[in-house]
């Protein structure tokens, strides 16, 4: 996932400003039906002080969703990103070894550790990757189910050096383990059911 919040992040250069937060913390996002998978909904509580974007940068650099401080530099490091994918491999497994064995290609004499994560909902594991750049990546893959057909995963970047990196990495945790899967079903459909 690093390879890939990172391409996407290049693809937005220049960093405007973005209102503060509200003081709502929900997080929703949304994907639509694809194949097998029925349209879906990931919820969480975006930690205070975070804003939430689901359709201006996380759209411009092709996430789900983002969850960020201060002003959008267009740059990964401490961004939140959610990313959502049709479910193809085996296993949560399969996604983190495949993942794995991408980073390890980009930087063979990387660190691998696991990072602990505990979400009641759903199954789900995570990675913190350490670069010889000096530069962190922790990703967590979770698997709503077979009925959902899909996975995802949140990913952050950090220096290791960053003096915030422990409280950046608990609240990191707590939107996992928050994060929450429902089929989607529009407002405008529920409505138009009859009761």
């Amino acid at each position: 996932m690093r390879l890939h919040c990172m391409l996407a992040c290049l693809l937005l250069s220049a960093g405007t400003a973005m209102a503060a937060a509200p003081a709502d913390t929900a997080v929703e996002a949304h994907g639509p039906a694809d194949g097998n998978a029925p349209a879906w909904s990931i919820s969480t509580a975006a930690p205070m002080g975070w804003t939430r974007d689901c359709c201006t940068y996380a759209s411009a650099i092709g996430v789900n969703y983002v969850l960020y401080q201060g002003e959008w530099t267009g740059k990964p490091d401490r961004v939140m990103v959610l990313n959502v994918w049709p479910s193809k491999l085996d296993s949560l497994d399969a996604e983190l070894q495949d993942d794995r064995k991408h980073y390890l290609q980009i930087d063979p004499a990387g660190k691998v550790n696991a990072f602990p994560v505990q979400n009641g909902h759903m199954p789900c594991q995570g990675v913190l990757y350490s670069g010889t750049d000096h530069v962190d990546d922790v990703v967590v893959f979770c698997d709503p189910g077979k009925a959902a057909g899909i996975r995802y995963s949140w990913s952050m970047t950090l220096s290791a050096a960053d003096p915030m990196r422990k409280p950046l990495l608990d609240e990191f945790k707590q939107v996992v383990e928050h994060s929450s899967y429902a089929k989607y079903v529009p407002a405008a459909n529920v409505a138009s059911k009859p009761h």
